[in-house]
């Protein structure tokens, strides 16, 4: 684990943003940078956090861990589910194939949980009882298992737009995507979901949701694009006290943004107004989360580069300016 000395030294040089001349044209996500030329696109995965689909704060080291995690997972998957990776040439930065986005978002839900409006425990505990489909059962607790994990997608909205939960038939009518497109998503989504919660379950962690995102290449084939099971994109708990925790009526031990989110809940935002002020220690908890997070799921040290981010990607990126 990273010192809390060490995080806090990084607070002062987050990566909050970057300019990367050469590299081709730049677009700006909530978290990630690209830029797109020459059929690849280069994306670099800043220190910026969002929650509420808006961007929040930094947290120090995230994007290192974000990139680090999202690069572990497609090489242990790559044989079973194809991806967009070309080269890994920064600790916070990918190259990859250009593909065009299928704007739909793959979510993966194994428990009822949730603090966002759009989450199925929010929605759940406000009397709904059909859920992207799926038809709940009346009694089911707070962060209890499902029983079985549910696809509940939203749709993929442009940069700046909110995504809005779907039914797979009401994605097909609105034309985000053809049936055979999403039962082929589909599969894949729920094949990557097993291989990570299995291999979480024997690292003491349960995977509890997550987010798949897939593209077509130029030759036609659906792969995984963005990031797969990164405390980003999914939801963490330690296996070891949840039961615990469940009966005492507690929250799980989270090792991913959702700690950041309910600190936000508990002071009334949900995304709507001004965000409260987050101080640096919830900042340095957060990030010592994501680090937990990625040891426990990949069985090493996370070691951070230290170095200036900005200088460092653009002599780690030199090789890829157009």
């Amino acid at each position: 684990m990273v010192d809390e000395r060490t995080l806090r030294d990084g607070l002062k040089k987050t990566l909050q943003g970057t300019e990367l001349a050469g590299l081709g044209t730049r677009q700006q996500g909530k978290v990630r940078d690209s830029y797109v030329g020459a059929g690849r696109r280069v994306i670099v995965t800043t220190d910026r956090l969002s929650a509420f689909d808006r961007v929040l704060t930094t947290l120090p080291f995230k994007g290192q861990v974000l990139n680090r995690c999202a690069a572990f997972w497609f090489e242990k998957t790559k044989d079973v589910v194809p991806n967009h990776v070309v080269a890994v040439p920064d600790p916070a930065a990918m190259v990859v194939t250009e593909c065009s986005l299928i704007p739909v978002e793959m979510v993966v839900r194994a428990y009822l949980t949730g603090t966002t409006t759009t989450s199925i425990w929010y929605r759940y505990e406000k009397g709904d009882r059909t859920y992207c489909g799926h038809e709940l059962p009346d009694g089911l607790r707070k962060h209890q298992r499902l029983d079985r994990p549910l696809i509940t997608p939203t749709t993929k909205g442009e940069a700046g737009a909110h995504d809005m939960l779907a039914s797979r038939e009401e994605l097909i009518a609105m034309g985000a995507c053809d049936a055979r497109t999403f039962d082929a998503m589909a599969e894949l989504a729920l094949t990557l979901f097993r291989i990570g919660a299995e291999h979480c379950a024997k690292n003491g962690l349960l995977l509890v949701d997550t987010k798949y995102e897939f593209g077509r290449t130029p030759d036609g084939r659906i792969v995984a694009i963005d990031e797969v099971h990164t405390p980003d994109s999914s939801r963490f708990w330690i296996a070891g006290t949840y039961e615990q925790r469940l009966t005492e009526g507690g929250d799980p031990h989270a090792l991913d943004k959702e700690y950041v989110r309910r600190w936000y809940a508990e002071r009334g935002f949900r995304g709507d107004g001004e965000p409260p002020a987050i101080p640096d220690e919830v900042r340095i908890e957060a990030a010592q989360r994501y680090i937990d997070a990625f040891e426990r799921i990949t069985g090493t040290m996370f070691v951070p580069d230290l170095q200036e981010p900005t200088a460092r990607l653009r002599r780690n990126l030199a090789a890829w300016t157009a």
